[in-house]
């Protein structure tokens, strides 16, 4: 689940952090990595949790209005397509996510009134009303109206942007990118998988997990070489002059670059020149650009490339 643009990121951070506090501890730089990869997977399971509360609210609700001294014919008799939604039940069965919120309890208590609103929200939608007044009750729609409903109402959603930022100060860089792959999970989920459904691992697979402690390993190790490369093409600019993000930045983008053969070039310049975009200057994307061209161009011209 956490890919290697996330991986990149956390990488950047990192150093970012180690290098302002002058620590330079590479065994404290590795476990502040692996702890924030293991925060954003938090997050993964913390949104799916989200669902079954928005359900058990409105199970709540629905018992609290039966439970009433003067109920009304609907308090009697409630619609009950969300409380029997079957992917719902699924998921609060499914073995990996009980297992893992029994090892990394996480809760969404103290967010009673989000829910709630959230909870409206959805019984106000057409997405709803065209759900909850289809004759036809089955496992591909109800997987379906909660897809919808995450796309909608959930993804991008600026007050639970919030909440997670609260929650979390790892969290407010991994939303966007978790949220797309809670997206991915409900549209793999299969009925015949029951509680053995097989969720999103916290790496598609060990290389990634490799990735990610090598890339921030061999980035400190590689640090007077980059940064040397670096001066070398920052034409009018003294090192000190040069915004510190994007030192770390093209820092990493070289060692990227030198450390995996089987990563093409294009590919690493492009990751880090968007990182660029989103945490340093204005002008900081084509600065970084024009560096890494230079450098890379170098590193041809010498032989010091070796790309599969």
């Amino acid at each position: 689940m956490i890919n290697r643009v996330l991986i990149r990121i956390r990488v950047i951070q990192i150093l970012y952090s180690t290098y302002q506090n002058g620590s330079g501890d590479l065994k404290k730089a590795e476990n502040d990595l692996i702890f924030g990869l293991q925060k954003s997977y938090d997050l993964y399971f913390f949104l799916l949790l989200l669902l079954v509360e928005i359900t058990e609210t409105y199970t709540k609700r629905v018992e609290a209005r039966k439970a009433k001294l003067l109920p009304t014919n609907e308090d009697i008799n409630p619609n009950t397509k969300l409380i029997e939604n079957l992917f719902i039940l699924q998921l609060k069965s499914n073995i990996q996510f009980i297992e893992y919120l029994k090892e990394r309890p996480l809760s969404w208590e103290g967010h009673e009134n989000f829910i709630k609103g959230l909870l409206e929200d959805i019984l106000k939608s057409d997405t709803y009303l065209d759900y909850s007044t289809d004759p036809v009750s089955d496992y591909e729609s109800d997987r379906e109206f909660w897809r919808k409903i995450f796309k909608s109402k959930i993804y991008s959603n600026e007050q639970l942007d919030d909440i997670l930022e609260e929650e979390s100060l790892f969290w407010n860089d991994d939303i966007e990118i978790v949220e797309s792959f809670i997206l991915k999970t409900i549209k793999k989920f299969d009925y015949e998988s029951g509680d053995q459904q097989e969720l999103l691992p916290m790496f598609k697979d060990e290389d990634d997990r490799v990735f990610a402690t090598k890339l921030l390993r061999e980035s400190m190790f590689n640090v007077k070489n980059a940064r040397d490369m670096i001066n070398k093409y920052a034409q009018n600019w003294e090192s000190e002059r040069i915004a510190f993000m994007d030192m770390i930045i093209m820092q990493a983008a070289i060692t990227e670059i030198l450390t995996f053969p089987s990563i093409p070039i294009n590919v690493t310049m492009n990751e880090y020149i968007n990182i660029a975009k989103t945490y340093s200057t204005q002008k900081s994307s084509s600065f970084i650009n024009g560096i890494l061209d230079a450098v890379v161009s170098d590193l041809k011209a010498e032989n010091k490339l070796l790309k599969k």
